[in-house]
């Protein structure tokens, strides 16, 4: 039965998996369109990534599809979305140079996590929390808005002020994310300290394997699914 479990989370080829590259592959052609300032088309870009990033998770789901390389790529895909927006956007002067240095501190805040949760002995990984999820999609948001607000008219401007709103929040919720985190990693250590590792390879100390996804956020976290990471958004 074990077998049967483990089996479909080290599948490579799955229609979630597919989506989530197809996404990978969009980052540099999002890059080079808002370079060369074809705004409408790199926004384009932006709405099949929003859409496919929707509908990979939902795919995992139902089709049963959730895979080990499904929660290292759809993360992976919107930070790097993110960081290609951050750059394109900061060439043409649309974003300043201080929001970069705090999404990207962010990103160098929780990349300890990782080394921390595989040292107590544990292969599992934090689940994306919904803070985090909600911040990404925040910028997400934000940064296509700010790109239409660098035209000219009363759409732009109404642009340009509802993307700096996202932005504010997003970049809130990111950093909020990053705290409960590491809260949840430090729970992780004092349990690690009183009790040995467990034998299984996602198993999380003291965690109760009936929690669900309503669960308090500080709680333990289970083992990653389809939207987990190696290090959480």
């Amino acid at each position: 039965m074990s077998t049967q479990q483990e089996a479909p989370q080290d599948r490579i080829f799955t229609v979630p998996n597919t989506l989530s590259l197809a996404r990978l592959l969009g980052v540099p052609l999002f890059l080079w369109l808002v370079l060369i300032e074809a705004d409408w088309w790199a926004l384009g870009v932006l709405v099949f990534a929003g859409l496919s990033d929707w509908l990979d998770g939902k795919l995992a789901r139902v089709l049963n599809q959730a895979s080990k390389l499904g929660a290292v790529l759809d993360p992976a895909a919107d930070r790097l979305y993110i960081l290609a927006t951050l750059v394109g956007l900061t060439i043409r002067e649309i974003i300043p140079l201080w929001l970069v240095v705090v999404l990207v501190a962010r990103e160098v805040a929780i990349l300890p996590i990782a080394p921390v949760i595989r040292r107590l002995g544990y292969g599992g990984t934090l689940p994306v929390h919904f803070i985090g999820k909600a911040g990404t999609m925040c910028l997400l948001y934000a940064f296509p808005l700010l790109l239409l607000g660098d035209h000219d008219g009363a759409a732009a401007t109404a642009a340009k002020v509802a993307g700096w709103s996202f932005a504010i929040w997003g970049t809130a919720l990111y950093w909020w994310a990053a705290v409960l985190y590491w809260v949840q990693t430090r729970q992780l250590v004092l349990a690690g300290r009183g009790s040995p590792p467990p034998a299984g390879p996602g198993a999380v100390p003291g965690a109760d394997p009936g929690a669900g996804p309503g669960a308090d956020p500080g709680a333990d976290p289970p083992a990653g699914d389809q939207k987990g990471a190696e290090t959480p958004r």
